[in-house]
């Protein structure tokens, strides 16, 4: 990679539609009033705010008028006694100035907080509500972005963006309005140069932000070549790329101080344009003025006042064009965050679903079909039947449907044909959370949270008291391995379970699915991640946990497969066989080839 083009670092490939969503949007008004919508819970802050608004854009004027009233009035009739209480009033219109200031910033804080607020609740309670398919199609780090980037800059557009352009815009219009009373000649000389402004700050403000983001992808790719490389120390070490993985980590490296620079270079230019500009007008001013001033058509007040106004009107005009360009980003951002919240669950409960009543744990598949992709189905008509308090072993090679049985029978997706029935009731008729609160899950990739041991047990069961915690690991028969922990039950974890070993991981995700004594347990691949003689220990406990509940039990291990009372061999997600281990072994069907191969495997 050439280091002259060093913008090459930043290709992205395009994996996911959210991936190409634009960074800005134009201030369409539909969006922009469902955006401003999102102050309607506070109209009395609202209408606060638009009133310090206006008197904030009215106030600096009329100081300014007020400045220059007192230089032709008193000051120039060398009138003191007369001076006395102008100044008195000057003091006062202040004082009422900087108080509006104070509140219309304390409100707009207040304002925003509680906006921002009240779309983070609003986009995890909308986020609980979407089914697993929704996270499936989607990046994490996509969804933490709406949450945190997306609704940041939102309130940045409310907080800042929205007030900020009233005042700067009204500011301009009374500024206007004075001087064109004042002087309306001199007037026509800060309009002639007012457009000459506009146009150097549209130009470069464009150039700068889009190098600013530039310079913001090239910073995120740093952090996260990083971030990477710490991660992935054993990857590096253990295949020695220390050497290369420097030499793209210098790459980027060069890449962002080269867009660094190239930000720099026209902030810059940026600026001494701007200067240049105010400069040429005041002397613009001074020619103009001083030309008047000399013919007594302008006097020695008019020309201070304008130059205050004329600072009162140009200053704006730079600060517009920024809160206009920041809002574009926030318009953006607003979009990607109501996108997510219009996007409706692709399946709801029925309206007439009812809790689910205390289960005995009898559960049916009637030709079932099941498809993640409209077209490609990964179960085919499948049809059995588990009674309850059976421990039923689903087997199959990778692909077969195992973990697609057991997601349905939890509702995580309705099948696309047929039905699936606890104790007679169709799934489709009960809720889900009802349906879930009497199962317990031991997932493939067990996750755990921050926090402690015990709270993360506290999962399965959020009232379980620390001696019931303690029972759900005296029936695993590994309390010990809980105990040996600096703080036992209560020792912190931190992300994801760090800390833990693999084993003692999977050992608080068991306990975590039985402290809530769940009627039916699901567990997929349950002791995958756990060694020999740890999982020797938990089949033990783990036939006495499951005795009375029924079970469905993904394994790859002939010890949990042995001992299951039914079996149910999956290929290509189809029922091929179902049986006990004995019977299907002499049938010498595909099971007899599947324990062939396990037999291998394992010995």
């Amino acid at each position: 990679m050439s280091a002259a083009d060093p913008r090459q670092e930043l290709t992205v490939r395009r994996q996911r539609p959210e991936d190409d969503e634009p960074d800005r949007l134009p201030l369409a008004w539909a969006l922009v009033r469902r955006t401003i919508d999102l102050t309607s819970p506070y109209p009395r802050w609202r209408r606060t705010l638009l009133a310090l608004c206006a008197a904030r854009a009215v106030q600096l004027p009329i100081l300014a008028w007020l400045l220059a009233h007192v230089i032709r009035g008193p000051v120039s009739a060398g009138d003191p006694a007369a001076l006395a209480p102008w100044i008195a009033g000057y003091a006062a219109l202040v004082l009422a100035t900087e108080a509006t200031l104070y509140w219309r910033i304390r409100l707009a804080h207040q304002l925003g907080e509680c906006v921002l607020r009240d779309m983070r609740d609003r986009m995890m309670a909308h986020l609980l509500t979407q089914p697993l398919a929704f996270f499936h199609a989607r990046r994490h780090g996509s969804l933490i972005s709406r949450m945190i980037g997306d609704i940041e800059q939102v309130r940045n557009g409310i907080q800042n963006n929205l007030f900020i352009t009233l005042i700067q815009a009204g500011q301009m219009l009374g500024a206007a309005a004075v001087m064109l009373w004042i002087q309306p000649r001199l007037f026509l000389v800060l309009l002639a140069l007012a457009p000459v402004l506009w146009a150097v700050n549209r130009h470069f403000r464009g150039r700068i932000l889009d190098a600013s983001r530039t310079q913001q992808e090239s910073f995120s790719r740093v952090t996260a070549a990083l971030a990477e490389t710490v991660q992935g120390i054993r990857v590096t070490q253990g295949f020695a790329r220390e050497e290369t993985n420097a030499g793209i980590f210098s790459r980027l490296v060069h890449a962002l101080a080269g867009n660094v620079v190239r930000t720099s270079r026209l902030v810059a230019l940026f600026l001494p344009l701007l200067e240049l500009n105010a400069q040429g007008f005041l002397a613009a001013l001074v020619a103009v003025g001083g030309w008047m001033a000399a013919t007594g058509t302008a006097g020695a007040g008019d020309l201070v006042a304008f130059f205050f106004l004329a600072n009162l009107f140009f200053s704006p005009i730079t600060l517009i064009g920024t809160q206009l360009s920041e809002a574009t980003l926030a318009m953006a951002s607003a979009e990607r965050y109501f996108r997510i919240l219009d996007t409706e669950p692709a399946w709801r409960d029925a309206p007439d679903a009812v809790p689910c009543p205390p289960l005995r744990g009898a559960v049916a598949f009637e030709r079932v079909t099941f498809a993640y992709e409209e077209g490609r189905p990964v179960l085919h008509d499948v049809s059995f039947r588990a009674e309850p308090g059976e421990v039923v072993a689903l087997v199959g090679h990778t692909g077969s449907g195992k973990s697609t049985i057991v997601n349905l029978l939890s509702k995580f997706h309705p099948p696309g044909a047929g039905r699936v029935t606890v104790d007679g009731l169709d799934l489709a008729r009960v809720t889900q959370d009802s349906l879930r609160r009497q199962m317990g899950f031991v997932f493939q990739s067990n996750f755990l949270f921050s926090g402690t041991v015990a709270d993360n047990v506290r999962q399965g069961r959020p009232g379980a008291t620390d001696a019931e915690i303690l029972a759900a690991f005296d029936a695993l028969d590994c309390r010990d391995l809980v105990e040996s922990l600096p703080k036992g039950i209560h020792t912190e974890l931190s992300e994801r379970g760090r800390g833990l070993s693999m084993g003692q991981q999977q050992l608080v995700a068991f306990a975590r699915a039985l402290v809530g004594d769940p009627r039916i347990l699901v567990l997929d691949e349950a002791t995958s991640a756990v060694d020999t003689l740890t999982e020797a220990r938990l089949q033990v406990a783990l036939a006495r946990l499951m005795r009375g509940r029924t079970s469905f039990v993904v394994a790859h291990r002939l010890s949990t497969i042995r001992n299951a009372d039914r079996i149910l061999v999956l290929d290509h997600g189809r029922l091929a066989e179902s049986g006990r281990h004995a019977e299907l072994v002499a049938a010498g069907g595909p099971y007899a080839r599947l324990h062939a191969e396990f037999t291998r495997r394992e010995g």
